[in-house]
């Protein structure tokens, strides 16, 4: 399946959502339609405008955001100097919610894949009577487990490029292990220093999301986006996400009330596929689709067929009219 035509927001703007944060939103599609959210992954990586093509711009009515600190919001966690203690998951959530009230909206569907996947969840968890669906992708809990597997174990499969990504932070690899190391690195008061340790730290990511060998991801090159991105992971994984760690697993009851679809490809090293298996025996009313051939992400032609079939699913419970 081919995703939707490219469309543009028909409305935007800044949302101020306190602590001196600005979190840039979009809204796409059709007005007065389906209610649904994007939730990026990274974290720090923004919202492209691929995002907004994964629904029926007939149907939905489909808000985008920037999470705090990256893309189009300000301050942005690039610069060194700017303070990332209120950029928690807590602070995301209340900034869905502020959003979500802002433009209006009783409930809204929830799609969100890999680090957005994390996000979804917990807001579902926090706010179950205001997602109406959820589609995520690519399903991680960012538990302490598989921060280790990230940025240790799965080095088993890549030793070669691990050994690098390892050596990147020798020096500072010790009972906190590497996630702290380029945590600590990419706070040096050295600008040298903490580029060495974006530029190491977003080599391994272009690693272990890769399926199979690829050009690497050209986000990278920037060398704001490689900060931004990396000072964001580090500050999230080594706090598990902010989260007491299992809490997502034990608290999925509370999403029962919730439709959900997760997709996941069955050769994701980047994020085993027991954790969306274990979210799926725990969550009523879900359901697990296992892409054979695909990797971490949505770019391989089944996980963009699946999710494309997920929104068509709950855009027919909620069939709209013609324009008009």
């Amino acid at each position: 399946m081919d995703l939707y035509p490219k469309i543009e927001p028909f409305e935007q703007g800044m949302l101020e959502a306190g602590d001196g944060q600005r979190v840039y939103w979009e809204v796409c599609g059709r007005p007065g339609g389906r209610d649904g959210v994007v939730v990026h992954g990274g974290p720090g990586s923004g919202c492209s405008p691929a995002w907004r093509r994964y629904f029926d711009p007939e149907v939905y009515r489909v808000v985008l955001f920037d999470q705090r600190g990256c893309g189009r919001s300000t301050p942005k966690a690039a610069d060194a100097s700017v303070d990332l203690s209120s950029n928690t998951t807590p602070h995301l959530i209340a900034d869905m919610e502020l959003l979500r009230s802002r433009l209006g909206i009783e409930r809204w569907l929830v799609f969100g894949g890999s680090w957005g996947s994390t996000l979804g969840l917990a807001y579902a968890e926090r706010h179950p009577e205001r997602v109406s669906e959820a589609v995520l992708f690519s399903v991680g809990m960012t538990t302490r487990r598989e921060v280790e597997w990230i940025t240790r174990d799965v080095g088993r499969l890549f030793p070669e490029a691990w050994a690098r990504f390892r050596d990147g932070a020798s020096e500072h690899d010790g009972a906190g292990g590497l996630v702290d190391a380029y945590s600590m690195l990419l706070e040096d008061p050295d600008p040298r220093v903490r580029e060495r340790a974006a530029r190491s730290w977003c080599e391994w990511e272009d690693t272990h999301v890769a399926l199979r060998p690829r050009p690497p991801d050209r986000r990278f090159e920037d060398a704001r986006f490689r900060m931004c991105f990396a000072r964001l992971v580090t500050h999230y994984w080594r706090h598990a996400a902010f989260l007491d760690d299992g809490e997502l697993l034990r608290n999925a009851d509370r999403l029962s009330s919730i439709p959900a679809v997760l997709v996941h490809g069955r050769l994701d090293v980047s994020s085993p596929l027991d954790v969306p298996w274990q979210l799926s025996q725990a969550w009523p009313g879900s359901e697990l689709v296992v892409v054979d051939d695909a990797g971490h992400g949505a770019g391989a032609d089944g996980m963009t067929s699946a999710l494309l079939a997920a929104t068509e699913r709950f855009a027919r419970r909620h069939r709209l009219g013609p324009l008009g």
